[in-house]
C-alpha cells in the first residue's frame, strides 16, 4: 500500500467538495429538465445513492485513505481509456437528463413497484462496489499500476476479474427506471459495450505491467459473468 500524497486535511476537504459537487450536479440534471422539485423518484434516487456513499467515505477515510485518494484522481493516460471516458460522458448526461424531461412531458408511465425495485438494485450495485473497495485498495479511478501493487484474487475477485464493473453496470442501467423513465434506459445501455472496451484495454495494461496478472486470468476465467464472459 502506498502512502497518500495529500495531507489528511486536504484529502478531507477534497472529498467533502467532490461530495457536494456531485449532489448539486445530479440535482441540476434531474430537477432543471423536470421543471419542478416535486419529482419524488429523483429525491429517492439521491437518497439511496448519497446516504450510503457518505458512510463509505467515512469508512475509507478511517480505514483506507490511500484508496480514497486514488478515487479522487482523474485523467486517464491510456488513449483507449480517454476515448471511452469521453464517449461515456455523452451517454451519462443523456441517461440522467432525459428522465427529468420524461417526468415533465409524461412520456413514460413506470409503475411505482418498478421504480422501487430498480432503486433497490441501484443500492445493491453500490454495495457491490463497496465490497470491491474493501477487498482491493488499488481500485483506482484511472487505469494504472501502483508501486507495490499486487494481484487481488480474494472475495469477489475469486469469482470474476472485474466485479466493480458489475456493480457499475447494474447501477447505471437501472438508474433511468429508478428515476421513472423507460426511454432513458435506451441511453444507458451503451455503457455496456463501452465498459467492455475499457475492460479489454485494462487487462492489456495489467497483463503487461502487473506481475502475476496473467496467471490470475488463467485461474479466474471470467471477466464479468461466470460461465459467459
Amino acid at each position: 500500500m502506498t502512502e497518500t500524497t495529500l495531507t489528511r486535511p486536504v484529502l478531507i476537504r477534497t472529498v467533502v467538495l467532490r461530495f457536494f459537487e456531485a449532489i448539486l450536479a445530479l440535482m441540476a440534471l434531474f430537477f432543471i429538465p423536470a421543471g419542478t422539485l416535486a419529482y419524488w423518484e429523483a429525491w429517492l434516487y439521491l437518497a439511496i445513492l448519497f446516504i450510503p456513499m457518505l458512510f463509505v467515505l467515512f469508512y475509507l477515510l478511517r480505514n483506507d485513505p490511500e484508496l480514497l485518494e486514488r478515487r479522487m484522481r482523474f485523467g486517464e493516460k491510456e488513449k483507449t481509456q480517454k476515448r471511452v471516458i469521453n464517449l461515456s460522458l455523452l451517454w451519462f448526461l443523456l441517461a440522467f437528463i432525459i428522465p427529468g424531461l420524461d417526468f415533465r412531458f409524461g412520456w413514460s408511465s413506470v409503475p411505482v413497484i418498478v421504480v422501487l425495485v430498480a432503486a433497490l438494485f441501484v443500492l445493491l450495485g453500490y454495495i457491490m462496489v463497496f465490497l470491491v473497495f474493501r477487498e482491493n485498495t488499488y481500485a483506482s479511478r484511472v487505469i494504472e499500476v501502483a508501486k507495490g501493487q499486487k494481484v487481488i484474487d480474494t472475495g469477489p475477485y475469486a469469482i470474476v476479474r472485474h466485479p466493480m464493473y458489475i456493480g457499475a453496470i447494474v447501477m447505471y442501467v437501472l438508474s433511468p427506471l429508478a428515476l421513472g423513465s423507460w426511454w432513458a434506459v435506451l441511453f444507458a445501455l451503451p455503457i455496456i459495450p463501452l465498459l467492455v472496451v475499457r475492460i479489454l484495454n485494462e487487462e492489456k495494461v495489467l497483463s503487461q505491467d502487473l506481475p502475476g496478472y496473467v496467471a490470475y486470468c488463467q485461474k479466474v476465467r471470467y471477466r464479468l459473468l461466470p460461465g459467459i464472459w
